[in-house]
């Protein structure tokens, strides 16, 4: 809630502003959980930014957020590479591609393994073009990316990133210092393909079970709709190659 003074907060959230200024200064590392609710209440934080708060409050403690294609189950790679029809690939907390079928990257380069997704959005003008709704997705990728990481800030492959994206583009600077959070969710992802025109795919992110935070990615396209018959088409093309 922007405008109110410290004192205000304190108040409305029913903690003294003594002890509102300790906790602002780090001097207080335990409080409660009802405090960070009231807190954010008050603050009219989202349901994620609620979470990433207790999550900075009480750190759970280091946790790698690079992962490697050896972290990917071998089961789940034989199952992505058996949907000929269905682009997927796996990425890791610092949104890097572990793993892609080939129909992921029939549809874009940069789904390509070894790539990261926010290095390939932000520094390569293309990407303003095959995506259509490049500010909502540089928005939410980067919120994306500052729930992922929660107190592990320090992690030097992280500082790596931001300290290379920061360099390169003025508007992932901006986005990072606003500190917006919110958790990757589904939904519509739209293309401007150069070869097979507008493909509205419905983005799917399912949490990987194990320690290491990984998510698979699937796109697909209602059945009988243009977006269906441009993923065909990437299809064929694709299977065309291979046998050739």
């Amino acid at each position: 809630m922007h405008g109110l003074r410290r004192e205000e907060l304190a108040l409305l959230a029913g903690i003294s502003s003594d002890y509102y200024m300790r906790l602002e200064q780090g001097r207080d590392l335990h409080p409660s959980d009802q405090v960070l609710d009231a807190l954010a209440k008050v603050l009219q934080l989202s349901p994620d930014a609620t979470a990433h708060l207790h999550e900075l409050a009480h750190p759970v403690g280091r946790r790698e957020l690079a992962g490697s294609v050896d972290d990917v189950p071998p089961s789940l790679l034989r199952l992505i590479n058996n949907w000929t029809t269905t682009p997927a690939y796996v990425q890791d907390k610092l949104l890097n591609i572990l793993a892609s079928n080939p129909i992921a990257v029939e549809l874009s380069p940069h789904y390509f393994a070894g790539t990261n997704l926010l290095r390939e959005v932000f520094l390569d003008p293309s990407q303003k073009t095959f995506r259509p709704e490049w500010d909502l997705i540089t928005t939410n990728g980067v919120a994306a990316l500052r729930a992922q990481v929660g107190s592990n800030l320090d992690d030097p492959d992280l500082v790596a990133l931001v300290d290379e994206l920061s360099a390169g583009s003025d508007r992932f600077r901006e986005l990072w210092n606003r500190h917006d959070i919110v958790a990757r969710i589904s939904g519509v992802n739209r293309f401007d393909h150069p070869d097979v025109g507008h493909l509205d795919l419905h983005a799917e992110k399912l949490q990987i079970n194990g320690p290491e935070g990984l998510t698979l990615c699937i796109f697909h396209a209602d059945p009988g709709t243009p977006s269906a018959e441009g993923l065909a088409r990437l299809t064929a093309r694709l299977i065309n190659t291979l046998t050739h």
